[in-house]
């Protein structure tokens, strides 16, 4: 702890920072050797110092997302780490504060366009084991994961503000003396910034209950998924289900794992949006902390009944068009499956209008997700366009009255299909379940994609920068937004620039992650976009040896259909203003049974 001396020499006030008060002798020293230091990567993954294991330097920096002195550090550190990488200095952001998110932490990553890994700690591990105080100090390990350095990174930016010009480069010296295998003077040095203040600890309440507190949290933001009939590995609609995983509940929901979104957190306007509020985060903590008390059957209310199951087979309902694919695909026990296709044998023979659109499986657990594509029988699949997907946690296509898919004459589809293995051998077939519009039809749903296939991505760059935009030609409503890239991708953001010179984020994707392919949607008429704007996205790709799934750091990656391969697309749907379509359609074949001029391409 640091002491204040408050002297009254003069009229104003002068305030004095004492020395630090004496260290614990437990605590981290110049000198100590730090064996082993876990955190949690922007993907929530489990990792460690030995990661780093071809470093010749480690420089640690302890950070968080509040804290000013800390966000004015951001350039110089990205300054540094870009003269030091190539010399084998890695450079790592440790956030310490535990309100702090990784989705909130890898937002920050792209605000300040910092390419150096950003993690997270884990129980305040990193700060003991480190010896850290406040944000932002640096600590720099040498190569044998020794402290040899730790404290402030210059002396420019303080408490009370800042310096013209930079006098003591700590840090650049710091490392300069590890590199040069010499002790770093001084070796620590006083740090201006915000105290770390340590995680409160949950405590256990046994008067909650599953019956009265938590099968309602359940019900509102999890159990559309973990139930039967769904891909969860669990479900969650009892008592029994919730109290055998319990700790992995816990550990999940403190993550911010579970619920899943990976938006970041200032765009609140999808009404898609899952998530639990911190008051409910630890109200299930407590609980499972407390003994995870069932509670009595009196406990029951109106607002505790669960959901109405998912059903095997069509969640919404028998189809009027059921295309299967003709083939089984046979999976192995374990692996990596590259992607699969399929193409249903099927042509449309005349303009279909659709209204619902559901992708069901015969083997829920081997399907992670699947892409429905269109394309003409005479252009052929590389010409085909992206129509609706299954992905975890997202519910089949439907609609909104008076708006449907154009399926034009001629068109045939097919699934992308990403099997998952299991540990056994696996079978499965897919189809895909249409159902007709009903009534008259107003507009087509469309969608503006923004894709960059150009791109070529360096040999271990882990911030690699691909940018696209595309100018919406009508005045536009948005349905939503929509990012795939493949395992490199790391964030993608979509910014809409209007006509009137003004500019607006409408959505960032901060910690990207190929198994949540999660879309974006607005409420029903609330985003309306001018003719003339353009939608532009910007993504990073990871291709270092920091990513757990590249396939491989050492290769140039450029677009393409498989998963080794690497893609950027980002998906505007909207429906056009002044589209009046009118048609009177068929509900038994989907067919038009009057049309007007302008029904759309």
């Amino acid at each position: 702890m640091q002491g204040i001396l408050y002297l009254p020499l003069f009229p104003t006030m002068i305030l004095v920072t004492s020395l630090p008060a004496a260290e614990p002798e437990t605590a981290a020293k110049i000198g100590d050797i730090v064996n082993e230091l876990r955190f949690k990567d922007r993907l929530f993954l489990p990792r460690e110092l030995s990661d780093f294991e071809t470093a010749e330097a480690i420089v640690i920096v302890a950070s968080n997302t509040s804290c000013p002195i800390m966000q004015k550090y951001w350039p110089k550190l990205v300054r540094l780490h870009n003269e030091f990488s190539s010399q084998g200095v890695q450079f790592v952001s440790l956030n310490v504060m535990h309100n702090d998110t990784i989705i909130d932490i890898s937002a920050q990553a792209v605000k300040y366009d910092v390419p150096f890994p950003f993690v997270k700690d884990i129980n305040g591990q990193g700060v003991t084991s480190l010896g850290l105080t406040r944000t932002p100090e640096v600590v720099v390990l040498d190569a044998d994961r020794r402290i040899r350095y730790r404290g402030r990174i210059d002396d420019q930016h303080r408490l009370g503000g800042s310096a013209p010009a930079v006098r003591r480069e700590s840090l650049k010296n710091a490392i300069g003396a590890v590199l040069a295998g010499k002790n770093p003077l001084p070796a620590e040095t006083a740090v201006d910034g915000c105290l770390i203040t340590a995680a409160p600890m949950v405590q256990a309440d046994p008067t909650l209950t599953w019956n009265q507190h938590i099968r309602p949290l359940f019900n509102t933001h999890c159990n559309d998924c973990h139930q039967s009939g769904t891909e969860a590995p669990f479900g969650l609609e009892d008592y029994a289900d919730a109290a055998d995983n319990a700790e992995m509940i816990a550990e999940v929901i403190a993550d911010r794992r579970m619920p899943p979104w990976y938006g970041a957190e200032e765009y609140k306007d999808f009404v898609n949006h899952r998530g639990m509020n911190g008051d409910e985060r630890r109200m299930v903590q407590a609980w499972i902390k407390g003994g995870m008390n069932r509670g009595d059957a009196v406990d029951l209310n109106p607002e505790t009944t669960p959901r109405e199951p998912v059903e095997i087979g069509w969640q919404l309902g028998k189809p009027d068009k059921i295309l299967q694919t003709t083939e089984t695909h046979e999976l192995p026990a374990d692996g990596y499956v590259d992607y699969k296709y399929s193409v249903f044998p099927y042509v449309f023979p005349e303009e279909t209008w659709v209204e619902k659109i559901e992708i069901l499986p015969d083997n829920t657990e081997v399907v992670h997700h699947a892409n429905l594509l269109a394309f003409q029988m005479n252009k052929g699949i590389r010409g085909a366009y992206f129509v609706t997907g299954k992905v975890p946690g997202a519910k089949p296509m439907q609609l909104q009255e008076g708006v449907a898919v154009r399926i034009p004459k001629g068109t045939v589809l097919a699934l992308q299909i990403h099997f998952t293995t299991t540990g056994k051998k696996e079978k499965a077939r897919l189809s895909v379940g249409l159902h007709y519009a009903k009534g008259r039809i107003r507009k087509s749903i469309r969608h503006v994609l923004v894709s960059n296939n150009t791109f070529a991505i360096p040999p271990g760059d882990p911030f690699h920068k691909v940018v696209k935009s595309e100018t919406i030609e009508h005045d536009i409503t948005g349905f939503g937004l929509f990012s795939h890239m493949h395992v490199r991708g790391r964030d993608m953001t979509f910014i809409a620039h209007y006509p009137d010179g003004t500019s607006e984020n409408l959505l960032m994707v901060p910690n990207y992650n190929f198994d949540w392919q999660i879309g974006y949607m607005w409420a029903p008429g609330s985003r309306k976009f001018p003719k003339g704007t353009r939608i532009e996205c910007i993504a990073h790709f990871d291709n270092s040896d920091f990513n757990p799934f590249n396939p491989d750091p050492t290769e140039t990656v450029r677009e393409g259909r498989q998963t080794y391969h690497e893609m950027m697309y980002g998906f505007l749907f909207y429906t056009v203003d002044e589209e009046q379509l009118n048609l009177e359609v068929d509900p038994e074949t989907g067919l038009a049974v009057t049309k007007v001029a302008n029904a759309g391409s």
